[in-house]
């Protein structure tokens, strides 16, 4: 069984989620990584969950009740796992370039949604970019877009 599978049937047993509501993997564990980002620092900001909610239901939720479910999910998952790596791992080999970034992009955007980035999640959005296999320019750029992106989903 894998990591994923593991991890859903812990969050419906023991949390009561996702028992009839089947959600890509992909974007369940893209989810997690956000709400990893948002909570690295201790305090989940009003702006960071806004941007969060805003964020997911652009991209892997339709609506806000959905994008609320979905990350209720996530932030079981994330609970659970409580390590960046195994987040990462549940990213399929498969994704592309552009889906990585897009990510990488959106974690910064996360990250920066109460106006400061401070050293919890610039170290944690920085070592999410490697192990997504970005190189140093890559990042800056992704942090560049995603702190532009603020404010605008």
């Amino acid at each position: 069984m894998s990591l994923i599978a593991r991890l859903r049937a812990y969050a419906t047993e023991a949390l009561g989620v996702g028992a009839s509501d089947p959600v890509d993997d992909t974007h369940l564990a893209a989810t997690a990584l956000l709400v990893h980002v948002a909570r690295v620092d201790g305090i989940l900001a009003p702006a960071e969950s806004e941007r969060l909610i805003r964020i997911v239901q652009g991209r892997y939720a339709d609506g806000p009740d959905a994008a609320r479910a979905l990350i209720e999910r996530a932030a079981a998952i994330d609970a659970e796992t409580r390590d960046v790596a195994s987040l990462v791992e549940m990213i399929p080999h498969e994704a592309n370039t552009a889906e990585r970034q897009e990510l990488l992009t959106m974690a910064w955007s996360v990250a920066a949604a109460d106006g400061n980035v401070d050293e919890f999640e610039e170290a944690l959005v920085e070592r999410l970019g490697r192990m997504l296999g970005f190189d140093e320019a890559a990042v800056t750029a992704a942090r560049r877009t995603g702190q532009h992106a603020v404010g605008a989903v």
